[in-house]
């Protein structure tokens, strides 16, 4: 049985480690990929471990946390210290050793194996992690599905009930060519066939939750939701006097990048699941002290809607600039 490794700082994984991996896991039996870390980086280590194991699921992938030298200037006994680190988390000494870069030579030597150079001139795949970190949204082609929520922009569309928030966020999706993210609240109680109840609220927002995080795998750049937690907190409260510490906490851990608050001046639509035609002015001002106390970026969405579409437009435009 023949036996690889590679290693990597995956700072984040991109395409071309992809295509390095699975040149590597085709070329030996069984392949060890090493993510090494440094408490300094700028993308936590115990991320870029964990989507290393989502892109590698078949492979034996490690964490190595050692606050090692990053070039052989840094330290005399550079070889040595990667040595020993390497040795002691690979299963044992590899046959072979695979790399883009020049040092897979020295690597290889120092642990007994052949070196494989893969793609060294980056012409197979055009892209490195800098590049990457530099500008995500120019590389967004590049990022694997598990990295995308990482650098997505996030945009809630927030406010009071029929202010036009599907509609917008719908709209918004096609024209960005993105992803958006449905209100869940709506599929849930369509599902139920009654009005909501207090012991809802917390199922609502963790589905709203776990759908914004698993569509943002599909967006490109910027994810439009239809709302967010901190609408389900603000309901719960308006409706019930209540709200439960589930609902709290992933209303007070979760920020969008931008909220597009809907001021509630377009006419009132009547929905089995609309409960408070007269309450929109109040349910507006509620929602703008919430954002305001917890200091989230909002822009106010009003007027007719055309103008509604083009001042959101341009808020998110303005936000992918950033």
């Amino acid at each position: 049985m023949t036996t690889g490794m590679l290693l990597g700082k995956f700072l984040p994984p991109h395409l071309g480690h992809v295509y390095l991996g699975e040149f590597a896991g085709r070329f030996v039996d069984r392949l060890t990929i090493v993510v090494c870390s440094l408490q300094r980086e700028p993308i936590p280590g115990e991320l870029r471990f964990q989507w290393m194991r989502e892109l590698f699921p078949f492979d034996n992938v490690v964490h190595l946390t050692d606050e090692l030298p990053q070039e052989p200037v840094e330290h005399p006994d550079f070889w040595n210290l990667w040595r020993s680190a390497l040795l002691r988390v690979l299963p044992g000494r590899p046959d072979y050793v695979f790399a883009s870069e020049q040092y897979g030579w020295r690597l290889a030597e120092e642990l007994g194996a052949a070196f494989v150079p893969v793609d060294g001139a980056r012409s197979a795949v055009p892209v490195s992690g800098t590049v990457i970190r530099t500008d995500p949204a120019a590389n967004w082609d590049y990022l694997p599905r598990c990295v995308r929520p990482h650098f997505v922009k996030r945009v809630c569309v927030f406010g009071p009930e029929s202010t036009g928030k599907t509609t917008l966020a719908r709209r918004l999706a096609e024209h960005f060519g993105t992803a958006w993210v449905p209100e869940y609240a709506r599929t849930l109680l369509e599902s139920i066939g009654r009005e909501v109840r207090v012991k809802d609220m917390e199922r609502i927002a963790r589905g709203q939750a776990a759908s914004e995080d698993a569509l943002a795998r599909n967006a490109t750049r910027v994810l439009i939701a239809d709302t967010d937690p901190l609408a389900t907190l603000v309901w719960s409260d308006v409706l019930f006097g209540a709200v439960p510490p589930a609902v709290r906490e992933l209303a007070d851990a979760r920020a969008a990048d931008l909220y597009l608050l809907t001021e509630a001046d377009v006419p009132w639509v009547a929905d089995p699941v609309r409960y408070r035609p007269d309450g929109g002015r109040d349910f507006f001002e509620r929602c703008r002290a919430e954002l305001a106390a917890r200091g989230r970026r909002f822009v106010v969405i009003r007027g007719d809607w055309d103008e509604r579409f083009r001042t959101a437009v341009a808020a998110v435009e303005e936000l992918l600039r950033r």
